[in-house]
């Protein structure tokens, strides 16, 4: 296509005034992007360049709040999205109607939202060190419009493969996203999600395809390190290219809003799992690079469509970056100091979408790995955290934690990965903690349950932000990273509970089984992953075995050996687990939340969605 690289991507729309929106692109030269809209909104942008790539992240303003319109991207006078021949719908900007600020919408208490799509101002990264661097027709009403209760969708799901070569030999399956963009392509009456979440593992840095080894072997010798894995920001452009440049996903994330953040993959397998593996990691002679292109990747196609037009406006890495003839070293010289001090940047976020919290929470780079001082969140982190979550709780219904790691795993593994980080910290004596070492690292123990007191204080932060008479209906954790999908429930003994983690039943939709009357918010952790990927059938049995009897027995004798102590909650599986290419949607409306789970499958006619779960979360 003329001119243009990759994109277009919608990334923000504004809902409180319904009036503004983003849509980051990346063009073949130095260029003005403009983006025009039917109904007359528009937006410009100068392009910057790094490495010899070219980007702009248009803010369209003039929306009409409530419409959806179709828009058109061009670079001088010429045309160059939507493409010319195109027989996918034209993109779109849907906004949600404007509402007084603070008016919480009517609610009818029995009504349920309706079924989900494809269904049959934080600190930011950027701030200075001294504030912790710190379809419709055009013009048509969108779905939101004049409804007396607005649905907000949001669908989410982590871990994608680029869409497998033509041929139709996909040996994970069906992608996902690939198959959501042709059902919302192909049924205009199929209903787009609000917004999608990109939980992590949006490229894959490690695990390279066959057709980007061709291409990192035209330019370097492949037996020398890092070998077929990602080596330079050059490489990184490369993953984007596959991964965003499927037409069908194109289209997609030009239409459909998305928030992202990063998992490991995105840098390597079990990224920054401990400071030993770190102190190991550094020693390499390829190590520096990859990082802070990593970093120079993710900062350009992930991170900055993630901010509001305001946030933007106050980063100062983006103006230094726009204000460069060529913004590499800057770009350089922040991703190489976020890597030597981790305090400085704040990759974590939250967006607001009516009534809707989301906090997203970066789990990868805030990490605190001095053994003795473990931590997932480091303390500027953690009080950002809890001021976004219990500030202003009247303001929101629902509160969504997005974090690539789960928080609530199967018993067995969390007991193993909270005994593990005892061992590794001590508790058994050296010996035991070199072998502790060495096992955290080859089973991939580094989630929430690796770092037992981030783990208690976010109990702790969920239990309050749940309980009191401004508690929000609903508090979910959306995760992914484990390669199946699942739902549980946690309890808090302290005030009542007397369950215990584990596959104890399933608990009813409208919560009878939870023990708290103190506890006003339904808490759960949603799992859901991958989006396309694939896991073996030996960890297929391994998971469903840690949710079972026989391995939460096994689970409270590592607890034993660790002297791990008591957890501040249980928790049972409430759904799940469920194996497959899936995403998983949750439509709330009011003080009503729904859940849906689609998994992609073929069928006679090639790829669709098929749908696993459908639950009312609410009374």
């Amino acid at each position: 296509m003329t001119g243009l690289r990759l994109g277009p991507l919608l990334r923000y729309v504004d809902w409180e005034s319904g009036t503004t929106a983003t849509v980051w692109v990346e063009a073949a030269r130095p260029c003005t992007v403009d983006v025009r809209c039917a109904d007359g909104a528009s937006g410009s942008s100068d392009t910057f360049s790094v490495a010899g790539h070219h980007y702009a992240l248009v803010v369209v303003t003039g929306l009409t709040p409530g419409s959806t319109t179709a828009y058109e991207v061009l670079i001088g006078d010429r045309r160059v999205w939507p493409p010319e021949e195109s027989a996918l719908p034209p993109s779109t900007i849907t906004t949600p109607a404007a509402s007084p600020p603070g008016t919480p919408p009517p609610v009818s208490p029995g009504a349920s939202p309706s079924a989900s799509p494809g269904a049959s101002p934080a600190t930011h990264a950027g701030e200075s060190p001294a504030t912790r661097a710190s379809a419709p027709e055009s013009g048509a009403p969108g779905p939101s419009a004049g409804a007396e209760e607005a649905d907000v969708r949001v669908a989410f799901g982590s871990c994608r493969w680029a869409a497998a070569p033509g041929g139709g030999n996909d040996p994970v399956g069906p992608d996902a996203l690939v198959t959501l963009a042709h059902r919302l392509a192909t049924e205009p009456a199929a209903e787009r999600p609000d917004v999608l979440l990109l939980l992590g593992d949006q490229v894959y840095a490690d695990e390279t395809s066959k057709e980007t080894r061709r291409r990192l072997a035209a330019r370097r010798d492949l037996s020398e390190p890092p070998g077929t894995e990602i080596a330079d920001f050059e490489e990184y452009t490369y993953l984007y290219d596959e991964s965003w440049g499927d037409s069908k996903v194109r289209w997609l994330l030009s239409t459909v809003p998305s928030c992202m953040i990063f998992d490991d993959h995105d840098v390597i397998d079990d990224w920054n799992t401990s400071a030993a593996w770190q102190e190991d990691m550094r020693a390499t002679a390829w190590w520096h690079e990859r990082i802070v292109s990593g970093f120079m990747s993710y900062w350009i196609y992930q991170h900055l469509g993630n901010l509001s037009p305001a946030e933007l406006a106050s980063d100062p890495v983006y103006a230094a970056v726009l204000a460069a003839p060529e913004g590499t070293e800057v770009l350089r010289r922040f991703a190489a100091e976020t890597d030597a001090d981790p305090l400085r940047t704040r990759w974590s976020y939250r967006r607001v979408f009516g009534r809707v919290r989301l906090v997203m929470v970066d789990t990868r780079a805030a990490r605190v790995l001095a053994e003795q001082d473990r931590a997932m969140l480091d303390p500027e982190e953690v009080r950002w955290l809890e001021e976004e979550v219990l500030g202003d709780p009247a303001s929101y219904d629902h509160l969504l934690i997005g974090s690539s790691l789960p928080w609530l795993l199967p018993p067995l593994v969390h007991d193993a990965e909270r005994w593990n980080a005892a061992l590794c910290a001590g508790v058994r004596g050296d010996r035991w903690a070199r072998f502790g070492e060495k096992v955290r690292r080859a089973a991939d123990l580094e989630h929430w349950a690796a770092f037992p007191a981030s783990f208690d204080r976010l109990a702790e932060l969920l239990r309050t932000a749940g309980s009191g008479p401004d508690a929000p209906a609903t508090i979910c954790v959306l995760s992914g990273d484990v390669h199946h999908a699942y739902i549980s429930e946690p309890r808090w003994p302290a005030t009542g509970g007397t369950g215990e983690a584990g596959d104890t039943g399933a608990v009813g939709a409208t919560g009878e089984a939870r023990d708290s009357d103190a506890l006003r918010a339904r808490v759960l952790q949603l799992t859901c992953s991958p989006v396309h990927n694939s896991v073996p059938r030996p960890m297929r049995a391994a998971f469903r075995f840690g949710w079972s009897r026989m391995g939460r027995r096994i689970g409270r004798a590592l607890a034993r050996h660790g002297r791990t102590g008591e957890s501040p909650v249980t928790w049972r599986r409430d759904g799940g687990p469920w194996f497959g290419n899936q995403l998983m949607t949750l439509t709330l409306r009011g003080r009503n939340s729904a859940l849906t789970l689609v998994q992609a499958t073929e069928g006679e006619s090639g790829a669709q969605l098929e749908t696993v779960l459908e639950r009312s979360l609410t009374p």
